[in-house]
């Protein structure tokens, strides 16, 4: 083979972020590439969360909202994320679910556009950001969604923008093939047609560099790349330039002017603020904050040097082992996510196969395999294993075993 698995342990002693590896619990023998859908746990984070039970709440309890921080969680969590998606301070905030975020995001976004009835949408993005759009639509009534494809891996913008769309709604990386858009040219081209732009970054955010600084907003969720655990906050960006001028929906108390007044009616805090809406849950903002710590030690220039020299060995591998695949992903590194997806028309028993010895990634209808890889606990080494393990399950179709083909609950 062009490379070795001796080849991969040099590169992983060359590597700039190998000791990250060591601030992550991982199962022993296992191949874990599914950073894409659920990070790694933190090994500090059971401590910190175990901190934030038995000391502020089991000890100092409700003064834990002033003396621990609780009630300004949002804000300084969204803070710390800033950062990693190229925003400033007092433009992110931490809470709630991505569902919930993208309502706020898109009613927020359409009434800054009067007149205009067009929502912009991609049929290949997260069904949820889809789902959220066709809510908001019906809600608000008489909105158009206009739905866009890509042509060549290029998204088809040009026919679908005209001076009645209010707003485009899109993700930086497709959660099925990791295919990746600029997010300078598109917001750019969006806003010249007098459009709002509004990013989904679940699949990027700590996978690759992200600069959301043009772009009018932007959600997010903390539970892959960015190993906040099982149900962490999202956040939602919105740019400094909009915040006298947005309006959030879900007009909770938490981000009233002067929640403590307990006034009658609703007046929106300052900022992004009023973007928050009930109160936050300490726990699940503890854990984040505890991977927030290894985050902000992170040169996003070395994650995505690593993420390109992990995708690209990963799909060279598979090539030269020739098992059967169909690449879905780009094979061009700048256009491509932190993740390398595969079409198999078996592609549901393969990854049941996977797992069985080790090897964990997920699939998506119709007939993708994912992969994805997160530079922060990933080794060369991994992928490579990854890569052998993929090769002898197709090889040996050992993915035809009958225990195989029944579908979970969660593919």
């Amino acid at each position: 083979m062009a490379i070795s698995r001796a080849d991969c342990q040099t590169l992983d002693e060359q590597d700039p972020l190998k000791d990250f590896r060591d601030e992550f619990t991982l199962p022993p023998d296992v191949v874990y590439l599914l950073g894409n859908s659920l990070g790694a746990l933190p090994r500090r984070t059971a401590a910190r969360v175990g901190h934030a039970v038995e000391s502020e709440w089991g000890r100092h309890l409700g003064a834990s909202w002033n003396t621990a921080g609780w009630w300004d969680l949002p804000q300084t969590t969204g803070d710390r994320i800033a950062p990693l998606i190229g925003a400033g301070p007092g433009e992110v905030l931490a809470g709630d679910s991505t569902s919930v975020n993208i309502f706020k995001a898109v009613t927020a976004a359409l009434p800054l556009r009067p007149g205009r009835r067009v929502i912009i949408s991609d049929l290949d993005n997260f069904p949820t950001d889809r789902y959220v759009v066709e809510g908001a639509a019906r809600a608000f009534g008489d909105y158009e969604i206009r739905d866009i494809g890509t042509v060549d891996g290029a998204l088809n913008l040009d026919e679908a923008l005209g001076d009645d769309v209010a707003m485009v709604l899109l993700s930086q990386v497709d959660y099925r093939t990791g295919a990746m858009h600029d997010i300078g040219a598109v917001t750019a081209q969006v806003q010249a047609a007098g459009a709002l732009m509004v990013w989904d970054l679940c699949h990027s955010a700590g996978a690759v560099p992200v600069d959301v600084s043009a772009a009018d907003l932007a959600i997010g969720c903390t539970y892959k790349y960015l190993n906040g655990g099982p149900g962490a906050p999202a956040y939602i960006y919105v740019a400094s330039r909009h915040h006298q001028d947005v309006r959030n929906v879900i007009s909770g108390w938490h981000g009233h002017a002067a929640p403590f007044d307990f006034e009658p009616h609703y007046r929106p805090a300052d900022g992004v603020r009023r973007f928050a809406s009930g109160s936050p849950p300490v726990l699940s903002y503890t854990a984040l904050n505890a991977s927030l710590d290894i985050w902000e030690r992170v040169d996003l220039r070395h994650l995505r040097a690593k993420s390109v020299s992990m995708t690209s060995l990963f799909i060279d591998l598979v090539d030269e082992m020739r098992p059967g695949l169909t690449l879905a992903s780009p094979r061009d590194a700048d256009r491509r996510g932190s993740q390398v997806s595969y079409r198999h028309s078996d592609g549901y028993p393969v990854v049941r196969a996977l797992v069985d010895r080790g090897v964990i990634g997920d699939y998506r209808e119709p007939d993708i395999i994912r992969f994805g890889f997160a530079p922060l606990y990933l080794r060369h080494v991994d992928v490579y294993d990854a890569a052998t393990t993929l090769a002898e399950v197709l090889s040996k179709e050992l993915w035809r075993d009958e225990q195989y083909q029944r579908r979970l609950t969660v593919t």
